[in-house]
């Protein structure tokens, strides 16, 4: 039987250089952040407001935006205020299957804290709002929350 033996000691491989530990974090970086999930189709400058709560899980919030188009978007829609579910312009009528959409998307036990966010413009009319908060009355989503600023001192 013929015996092995080591004619050299073999070096340990070297750690890799500064390039690719800096490639190996903007790979993990890139595969781990979140980017945003929707574009801005409206202006919203929101409201200030006094007393601010931080929401706690932003995963279980669905967001309604109502604002006046941007400027690019404004000779195909106008100036008036629009409601933007998701990535398009819809009515109030739409808001029933987008938040059945939203609650199919969350697992069974979270669907009991999903969280409506409006994020309304400070100029738009009360009446949109209106319509928007007796449409999610209808759709059994009460959780709702108004996105503002901190007031300024």
């Amino acid at each position: 039987m013929p015996k092995f033996s080591r004619s050299g000691k073999k070096d340990m491989p070297e750690i890799g250089t500064s390039s690719d530990i800096v490639f190996m974090f903007l790979f993990f970086f890139m595969v781990t952040t979140q980017l945003r999930k929707t574009e801005n189709m409206v202006m919203v400058k929101l409201p200030e407001a006094t007393e601010i709560a931080k929401l706690e899980r932003k995963d279980l919030a669905s967001y309604i935006m109502i604002g006046s188009p941007t400027r690019d978007k404004q000779a195909q829609y106008g100036t008036d205020a629009r409601i933007q579910l998701n990535d398009s312009f819809k009515t109030v009528d739409d808001i029933r299957d987008f938040i059945a959409a939203e609650r199919e998307s969350k697992s069974e036990a979270d669907r009991q804290f999903m969280t409506v966010s409006i994020k309304a413009d400070e100029n738009v009319r009360m009446g949109i709002i209106s319509d928007v908060k007796q449409e999610l009355r209808r759709c059994s989503a009460l959780k709702i929350m108004y996105a503002a600023r901190r007031a300024e001192k």
